[in-house]
C-alpha cells in the first residue's frame, strides 16, 4: 500500500502515517529504514488485543515486544484491536478500527507530523494496518499514508529451515488457513510451494490433507518465530501448543537440481 495524500491545492500533507513492518519477532530483522522511521516518529503505535487493553498489566503484543529494542517505552502507544475476532466484520471489530483511527487523528490534530504503526511481518501482507489506514484516510484525507516493507514469517522460516521458497518456474502460494481446507488442497495439488498462515485451529485438517497428498514428509512448521519459545521442525499431528501465528511451509516437489528451470 502506498498512497499520496494532500490538500486540494497541492500543499504538503498535514502528517504522515507509516505502517512499519517489523518482521516475525526477532528485533534484529528490522530493516534500516524501519529503525529510522520508528526513531523519527512523534508517536509509535502498536496493536494490542482489545479485551486485554483495559488491564494495565496486560502483556505486550508481538509487535510491541519486537520494537521495544528500538523504541523507548514512553514513545509507544497501544491501539486496541479485535485481533482474536473470527466473526468477520463484527461490531466489535469495526468499533476497534474506528477508535484506533480516532487515536491517530487526535495525534495529528494535536500536532504530530510523523506517526508510525508497527506491525509484525509486512504491512501489506494480512496486516491490521490496512484497515487503520483506510479509516484514517476517510477522516483526514490530507494525511499521507506510507509503508515500510518487513520480512515475512515465510521468508524467516525458509531461511531458518534451509528450504527455498521457490525455484525456476515454480509458483508460490500464500494463504490463510482460515480461508478453508479447499483452498489449501487446491494449492497443494499444484506445481509450486504452498505457505499457510494462521493454521492453529485447522491444524489437524491441514495435516490430514498433507498426508493424503503425500506432502507431509517435506513440510516444515514454524511456531513463535523470533520469540524465545520458537520451534521449527517437521509437522506433527499434535497441535496443543500451536499458536495462532504459526507458519506452515510445504515446498514444491523437486527431483533434481534445476529441474524447474
Amino acid at each position: 500500500m502506498s498512497a499520496r495524500g494532500g490538500t486540494p491545492g497541492g500543499n504538503a500533507p498535514t502528517a504522515t502515517l507509516t505502517g512499519v513492518g517489523v518482521g516475525p519477532g526477532d528485533p534484529e530483522l528490522l530493516t534500516l529504514r524501519a529503525v529510522r522511521v520508528l526513531a523519527e516518529a512523534d508517536h509509535v503505535f502498536v496493536p494490542v488485543l482489545d479485551r486485554l487493553a483495559a488491564d494495565g498489566d496486560a502483556p505486550p503484543g508481538r509487535a510491541e515486544t519486537t520494537v521495544a529494542a528500538h523504541v523507548a517505552p514512553d514513545r509507544l502507544r497501544r491501539l486496541p484491536f479485535a485481533l482474536d475476532d473470527r466473526g468477520g466484520v463484527t461490531a466489535r471489530r469495526e468499533r476497534a478500527w474506528d477508535e484506533a483511527a480516532r487515536a491517530v487523528v487526535d495525534a495529528v490534530d494535536g500536532g504530530a507530523r510523523a506517526i508510525a504503526f508497527a506491525t509484525i511481518g509486512d504491512p501489506n501482507v494480512y496486516s491490521t494496518f490496512g484497515y487503520l489506514a483506510q479509516t484514517v484516510r476517510a477522516r483526514r484525507p490530507a494525511v499521507e499514508v506510507r509503508t515500510v516493507p518487513g520480512i515475512t514469517a515465510m521468508q524467516d522460516l525458509a531461511a531458518r529451515s534451509g528450504v527455498p521458497l521457490c525455484e525456476g518456474r515454480e509458483p508460490l502460494t500464500l494463504l490463510p488457513a482460515t480461508a478453508g481446507l479447499a483452498l489449501f488442497a487446491d494449492a497443494l495439488a499444484g506445481p509450486g510451494t504452498v505457505v499457510a498462515y494462521k493454521g492453529w485451529r485447522r491444524h489437524a485438517e491441514l495435516v490430514a490433507e498433507l498426508r493424503r497428498q503425500g506432502r507431509l514428509g517435506d513440510a516444515v512448521l514454524g511456531r513463535g518465530l523470533g520469540l524465545p519459545d520458537e520451534r521449527i521442525g517437521p509437522v506433527a499431528d499434535a497441535a496443543d501448543d500451536l499458536p495462532y501465528l504459526s507458519t506452515l511451509l510445504v515446498p514444491a516437489r523437486r527431483d533434481r537440481r534445476g529441474g524447474k528451470l
